[in-house]
């Protein structure tokens, strides 16, 4: 049985079929992990959450920021952004299925020495404590009241860390970092404003995954989220958001002791124009 980690999709439902067939994908044997915004800003959302929900136990997705979007505009808490391509979803027949389906995906998921998360683990926080926070909010995602936590996700505070926090507080914070996380200050502090490559942010900021004094995880993290990163070969973490969507590939690490990467490029060279404000 081989084990794949795959980037964000992004409904390049396309481009994820062509990468099946160069790893040769069996479903029978092989696992595939996705670091999470299966939907959104690509041409075929639909496709996309239909074949990964028909792979049952042979495929495993944590959350996306871009996923937790959809759930919020179907539960009509945030409007349609101008470009969202998630409309196929939500005119689906099977749209509750498929929804049901995704708001009961976890947050963090551990496959033996690694964890797979969409934007990374904050850095005082070791994979086991990452996926006890991250209970929390699957907790209340897989709940009667979707709609509300939707209304309190929204908002870029708190943005530290404190074993205080509590209701609506604590859950924004584990879904920020959980979800959108990229940049932090030397305190652990994070930020939400920049979003470029390393190296074109203030000095008072660093990738999450280089604050000092970081918890060790006692695992590899394996992520996506950061285009603009691309894939990234760390001490105990990989990036795989290698940016499909904007003209880039779509990667996927095998989990074992080659860690060998397959990638296959974009078809169309991009599907929206990128901007750092997104």
């Amino acid at each position: 049985m081989a084990v794949y980690a795959i980037g964000d999709v992004q409904g390049c439902y396309v481009e994820l079929m062509r990468l099946l067939d160069l790893i040769r994908f069996d479903p029978a044997a092989d696992r595939l992990l996705f670091t999470g915004d299966l939907v959104n800003r690509g041409p075929q959302s639909l496709e996309t959450l239909r074949f990964i929900r028909s792979l049952g136990a042979a495929a495993v997705t944590v959350l996306g920021n871009h996923d937790l979007h959809l759930l919020a505009v179907a539960c009509e808490v945030s409007r349609v952004k101008h470009k969202d391509t998630f409309g196929d979803v939500l005119e689906a027949d099977d749209r509750d299925e498929l929804l049901e389906w995704l708001r009961t995906r976890p947050l963090v998921h551990r496959e033996g020495g690694y964890c797979l998360v969409h934007a990374g683990i904050p850095p005082c926080w070791s994979a086991e404590t990452a996926l006890a926070r991250a209970g929390e909010v699957e907790t209340v995602l897989a709940g009667g009241d979707i709609a509300g936590f939707c209304r309190q996700m929204y908002g870029d505070q708190p943005d530290l860390w404190s074993e205080d926090l509590a209701g609506w507080d604590r859950l924004r914070f584990i879904t920020n970092a959980l979800t959108r996380m990229r940049y932090c200050d030397r305190s652990g502090r994070l930020d939400f404003r920049q979003k470029g490559a390393p190296g074109r942010q203030p000095a008072s900021l660093v990738p999450w995954f280089e604050v000092p004094g970081r918890t060790p995880p006692g695992a590899t993290i394996v992520f996506g989220h950061w285009s603009t990163l691309g894939y990234f070969a760390g001490r105990d973490c990989y990036c795989l958001d290698t940016g499909c969507l904007w003209g880039g590939e779509l990667t996927a690490l095998k989990l074992d002791e080659t860690l060998q990467r397959y990638a296959v490029p974009s078809l169309h060279g991009g599907y929206q124009k990128p901007t750092l404000t997104e």
